[in-house]
């Protein structure tokens, strides 16, 4: 028997330490997502009635019809926010930088209430999140063909004159799901 193969189990391994690391990171997203519903659902404990929310600490002052009005909305855009950002840092899919266009959306919805701008939440968004979408959709789109291309074997020569070739509405269309 060779012993040179059989390590001891009392040495530390160099993957132990980050095994453990891993471990609590991980036991950590755990917990924040399970907690989602309780953040979500935490708008609740806010003032419902009042503009004015007056405590022994302090006493703040909101634009919108009540505190308990703004907590919803506020927790209504940071919970998804913050459930996309985990995703998207955690993916490790070639397709995750897709998930910055929902990011980008709730961010500026986010940003809309922070600026306490009572009229018009959730309207005019959609005009910032469209020159972003402009820029990842076709990049996204540009890696899933290199790869599939990779994948099937095509060398770049023949990509770029499939890219140059004229096509039809229909024609680009089955292309998407070649």
């Amino acid at each position: 028997m060779n012993k040179q193969n059989n390590k001891s189990i009392r040495e530390k391994s160099k993957f132990q330490s980050t095994g453990k690391k891993s471990l609590f990171i991980g036991s950590l997203i755990v917990i924040f997502i399970a907690s989602t519903p309780f953040l979500f659902y935490s708008y609740r404990n806010f003032p419902g009635d009042s503009q004015v929310w007056e405590t022994s600490l302090f006493t703040l002052h909101t634009e919108y019809n009540s505190w308990f009005n703004y907590a919803w909305f506020l927790v209504s855009k940071v919970v998804p926010l913050s459930l996309f950002l985990l995703w998207f840092f955690t993916c490790k899919h070639w397709w995750h930088w897709i998930i910055l266009v929902p990011i980008a959306m709730y961010s500026f919805q986010l940003w809309g209430i922070l600026r306490q701008s009572n009229g018009n939440v959730d309207e005019l968004e959609l005009a910032y999140i469209i020159p972003l979408m402009a820029v990842i959709v076709p990049a996204v789109y540009l890696v899933r063909a290199k790869l599939f291309n990779s994948i099937r074997g095509n060398d770049l020569q023949s990509f770029e004159e499939e890219l140059a070739q004229e096509k039809t509405l229909w024609g680009q269309i089955k292309d998407l799901f070649r």
